[in-house]
Parts: C-alpha cells; sequence; structure tokens
C-alpha cells in the first residue's frame, strides 16, 4: 500500500540514537544542567518524550467517559461556564446571575449572599430554573434552609454548594440521610491548597486524602459509599504550568477512581465531579491585562484537563470588585475557547501525547503516596489539626516565594518588564490586594510604597543607567538594571556616557555603571573622583558581580546587582537608604 510506503522512506530511530545526536550537538556541555527540567513537583522533566514512556499506562485504553475516568468523565470535551456573583442581597445577587446567564454564562456560583427564608432563595432563583446554582460560602443553616425550600422554584438537582463536610461530619451524615440523592451537597476545596503553595503533587495527595477521610466518617456513619459519593464535588485552581495542570486533574480523577472502588462503591459512583477556577495565586495588581492572558491558558488546562465546570476570574479580582466590563471579559474567555476555538468538540485532546500521559502517571503515583503518608499519620483531620498539612504547605510556598523574589519564576509586568509609566494606587482596593496569597505582593508593596512616596513629595528616586565600555556588556548590563530598579518604581534613565564628568553632572539619586568587569575599577575611580570635585556624593553601584569586587567595595562601592542579588532585599534597602517609608 502507498501508505507502507511512505512509512517504509522513515525507519525508526532508538532512543539511543537520539540521545547519542543530543550529546554530540552539546558538545561536552552537561546534558542535564541544559535539557532537564527539575519541576517544583519533583518530576525531572526531559527535552522529548517517546512511546516507551507511555508503556504499561492501562488507563490510556479507556475511552473518555469511561472507568477510571482519567480520560474525563463525561464522553464529551463540554464545559459549563460558571459565573461568580457577588450580590449579598437576593434581589442584587438575583440581577447579576440573570445578567450573566442572558449573556453567556451557564452556572452561577453566588459567593456572599446573605438568606434568611424560603422567600429569598426562592427570589434568588428566580427565573434561574434550568441554570446549575453553586453556593460558594453555604454553612449549615443555608443547607438546611436550601433542603426546607427545594420545592419552591429551583430543583435540588441542580444545587450544589461549597461546604466542606469534613467540618461537621455528624451534619454531612444528617444531610445525606434527608437529601435526594441528586443534590450536590458537599465541595472538597483543593484550589486553597494550591493558593496555599502547594505543588500539584501535594494537590492531588492533599484533596485525595480529605475525600477518603469523608468517606470513612460516612461509612462509620452507614452512609452507603454510593450514596456520599454522589454527594461530593472538588474544586481545583488550574495555575500556570501548563501541561502540569492537565495533568493533575487527569491523576484526580484516575486515583478517586480508585479510592471508590475500594471503597465497594460503584464502578459509575466514581466519577470525580470537578470544578476548576483560574489561579488566585498568578494574579498581579501591576500590568493587569496580562492576567486576561494568563486566565486564558490557566482555563485552557482546565477544559483539556477534562473539568466539568470552569470559573475564570476577572482580571481586575486581585485588586478591586469587578466591574461589568471586566467580568464580561472574563465570561467571553471561555465562550471564546468554547464555541470559536471550539475546545469543547473533543474530549482529552491530550490523551496520548507521550509527556502529558507520563505527567499524569507521575502526578497519580506520587499523589496516591502523599495520601497514603497522610493516613499512616492518621487521617488528612488528624494531619491537619497537627499542623501537618499546614508545615508542607509553608515550606513549598516559600520555595515557590523565592523563585518569583530570585525572577526565576516570572511574572510579566511585575518581577520582569515592568511599565515605568504605570500607577496602580489610585485603582486599588488596599484590603483586596491582601486577601489570600498571591506570587507577586513583595514586589507589588515596593512599588506601591514608591508610588505613595511620590504622592506625597512629587518626585521618585531617579537611576542613571550610565553605559560606557565594551559595547555588549553595557548594554546587557543597562537592560538587566532597567529590570531591576523598574520593579521598584524607580525612575530610570539609561545613557551612554563618554567620560566620568559626564556621568558626574547627571542629577541622579542613584548612579549604576553598566561596562564590563575589566573596566570597572577604573571607571569607579574616575566617576568618585569626578563626583568629588563636583561636591556631590551620590552612590555608586556596579550593575555585575566581577571578581574586583572587593576593591570596589574598599574604593566605596555602594552595592552590586546581578543574577543572585535577592532584588526584594536590595530594592527595599535602597527605598530606606532614599527614604521612601511605608
Amino acid at each position: 500500500m502507498a501508505t507502507e510506503k511512505l512509512l517504509q522512506e522513515f525507519p525508526p530511530v532508538s532512543t539511543a540514537s537520539w540521545e547519542e545526536l543530543i550529546r554530540k550537538d552539546l558538545k561536552g556541555a552537561d546534558y542535564a544542567r541544559k535539557l532537564i527540567w527539575q519541576s517544583e513537583e519533583g518530576l525531572a522533566v526531559k527535552p522529548y518524550y517517546r512511546a516507551e514512556d507511555a508503556e504499561g499506562l492501562d488507563y490510556c485504553d479507556a475511552a473518555p467517559g469511561d472507568f477510571p475516568y482519567a480520560r474525563g468523565a463525561r464522553p464529551s470535551g463540554d464545559w459549563r461556564i460558571r459565573e461568580e456573583i457577588e450580590g449579598a442581597t437576593p434581589e442584587e445577587a438575583n440581577r447579576e446571575a440573570c445578567a450573566a446567564a442572558a449573556a453567556g454564562a451557564e452556572e452561577i456560583a453566588f459567593r456572599h449572599v446573605e438568606l434568611q427564608s424560603a422567600t429569598d432563595v426562592e427570589t434568588l432563583v428566580a427565573n434561574l430554573q434550568q441554570i446549575p446554582v453553586h453556593f460558594q460560602n453555604a454553612d449549615e443553616p443555608l443547607i438546611r434552609l436550601l433542603l426546607e425550600s427545594s420545592h419552591d422554584g429551583h430543583a435540588l438537582s441542580l444545587i450544589s454548594t461549597g461546604w466542606n463536610p469534613l467540618k461537621h461530619l455528624d451534619f454531612a451524615a444528617e444531610v445525606l440521610q434527608a437529601a435526594p440523592p441528586s443534590f450536590a451537597s458537599f465541595t472538597i476545596n483543593g484550589e486553597g491548597f494550591e493558593e496555599s503553595g502547594a505543588t500539584c503533587v501535594e494537590e492531588v495527595g492533599f484533596t485525595l486524602a480529605a475525600g477518603v477521610e469523608f468517606f470513612g466518617g460516612m461509612q462509620s456513619r452507614e452512609i452507603d459509599v454510593d450514596r456520599a459519593a454522589a454527594s461530593i464535588g472538588f474544586s481545583f485552581s488550574t495555575g500556570a504550568s501548563f501541561f502540569f495542570q492537565i495533568a493533575k486533574l487527569r491523576a484526580f480523577r484516575l486515583l478517586w477512581a480508585r479510592v471508590v472502588e475500594s471503597f465497594g462503591g460503584a464502578r459509575s459512583s466514581a466519577r470525580a465531579r470537578i470544578h476548576a477556577r483560574t489561579s488566585r495565586w498568578s494574579k498581579t495588581v501591576y500590568d493587569p491585562h496580562v492576567n486576561i492572558l494568563r486566565g486564558t491558558t490557566e482555563a485552557m488546562s482546565a477544559a483539556f484537563g477534562g473539568a466539568d465546570s470552569i470559573t475564570v476570574a476577572p482580571f481586575d479580582d486581585c485588586y478591586k470588585k469587578p466591574d461589568e466590563a471586566s467580568r464580561r471579559l472574563a465570561r467571553n474567555t471561555q465562550i471564546l475557547l468554547k464555541h470559536e476555538a471550539m475546545l469543547g468538540r473533543v474530549a482529552d485532546p491530550g490523551a496520548g501525547a507521550y509527556l502529558i500521559e507520563a505527567m499524569t502517571e507521575f502526578l497519580a503515583r506520587e499523589g496516591w503516596k502523599t495520601m497514603q503518608e497522610i493516613e499512616a499519620a492518621g487521617g488528612f483531620r488528624k494531619a491537619e489539626a497537627e499542623g501537618l498539612i499546614a508545615r508542607t504547605l509553608s515550606q513549598s510556598l516559600a520555595a515557590r516565594e523565592e523563585a518569583v523574589a530570585s525572577r526565576r519564576r516570572v511574572f510579566t509586568g511585575t518581577n520582569q518588564y515592568a511599565s515605568l509609566s504605570e500607577n496602580a494606587w489610585e485603582r486599588i482596593d488596599a484590603a483586596r490586594v491582601h486577601e489570600g496569597t498571591r506570587a507577586t505582593q513583595a514586589y507589588e508593596a515596593l512599588r506601591l510604597r514608591t508610588e505613595r512616596h511620590a504622592i506625597r513629595t512629587g518626585s521618585r528616586p531617579r537611576v542613571l543607567l550610565a553605559e560606557m565600555g565594551d559595547a555588549k556588556m553595557r548594554s546587557a548590563r543597562a537592560g538587566f538594571a532597567a529590570n531591576f530598579f523598574a520593579c521598584a518604581g524607580f525612575g530610570i534613565s539609561t545613557e551612554l556616557l563618554s567620560n566620568a564628568n559626564e556621568i558626574a553632572a547627571r542629577d541622579a539619586d542613584l548612579i549604576v555603571l553598566c561596562s564590563s568587569d575589566a573596566e570597572y575599577l577604573a571607571l569607579a575611580e574616575q566617576v568618585q573622583s569626578a563626583l568629588h570635585a563636583c561636591g556631590r556624593e551620590t552612590p555608586i553601584l556596579i550593575a555585575g558581580n566581577p571578581e574586583s569586587a572587593e576593591q570596589l567595595q574598599a574604593m566605596g562601592i555602594a552595592d552590586f546587582i546581578h543574577l543572585r542579588s535577592n532584588p526584594i532585599e536590595v530594592l527595599a534597602r535602597w527605598q530606606q537608604r532614599l527614604g521612601i517609608k511605608e
């Protein structure tokens, strides 16, 4: 056949042959340092993957919608667009919800609405009869109220709550005995782990352990496992690591099916119901429209990972109450992905991709180990009460924050490539900015401090980036220094100057010399002499970390900025020295 002849022109190439060619091209460079990505999850990500990396993964043979559901809980790739409603009164929340549904939302999550009676419930869900409704911050009184008023207006089969059943297992059992099986009574909140610093492995393991604890609690209260499984949903945040986020949802479904089966549940009850929300941790106050792009890729991860419903947070949600325009933009992001990009047309589009299958298998294996460790420690509630969960999250968060502080993890517009003309102070709600944990809060604090100083005094610190000498090095170091000081909102002037007198004549609060290591000693001495001649004591900094650093310090050089500098510490120190206070 023609196909057979075509394939004969491309004989198979072994992995050993690929590796031999790669090592030849590396010309002696360290393979691991150049080509292996050491992820925060603990997986050493290779530069390429082949069929052998996905060998023996039985779940790959199951179709989407079939046990063990790694490839999706449904045979289709569609999902529901969930929109969060912030209205506090039933009337206000209903108006917002109806408007969102008319504009394309397919599911509504009420965040803060206050309900006192069955009449309030009826008012809230009016004209939403076919729209699934989620009560995000539900408590016990609200769940009782929903059970009592469910015959009015909205079927319980379309209602779910965000209440965590581990808060009160006796009440959870009471609800399951009273409510119809269609009522999705509870949610185990995995998104809180991600936003507290968890790796994907920890998210999967902790959320799974919480689910196991719930099953154990219901089993001891004589609640059937299939009944318990029908009542529970899971929420996850999807962050910036695109492929890991896809694999995370696939791995969790696979493991949840294993848990349900191990408790004696039917395979049909083992479908994990998953809601995904774009991560709060990854959003920034500065250059906020980049949040739109972040939200888009995070929503794509959730869709490819098989989430049942997805919330894209408005881009300004991290620093003020979203307005109609930002809510519409967030909603339309999903509508575009579903109906223009047609992402909902294909279930599990990453299936068979060797990287995604390898990541799924890794997260499932390591997530299961994490769950077993928690079980060995006495179960999720005991591990949480004794601080094991918090200590683990604290360590992971510290590692994340260090990566952001050192700018190994880039946040465009905040810790790299900041816009010098941007001001945020007048558009933010300070309480909202400090709500929860986000990656860039330390950088934002630096810049907001500079903005407040500028409002009080009418000026910002002026940094002169003085380029001299070697053309390649001066340009590269000036670019590095400009990015460095822009992160704190300093005023920056970059100039190519011909001699020390020109540098000394410039009006600046800081002078950063941008040249080559070999030229710094002579240049620094000349600039200091020129400054003294002018009667000025402007601090001089060096862009780089030359071998002559000790000599330069002895000469009076005030600081060095380079790749190993901690920008937050250095910038905070210079804010203090330049009189920029809290």
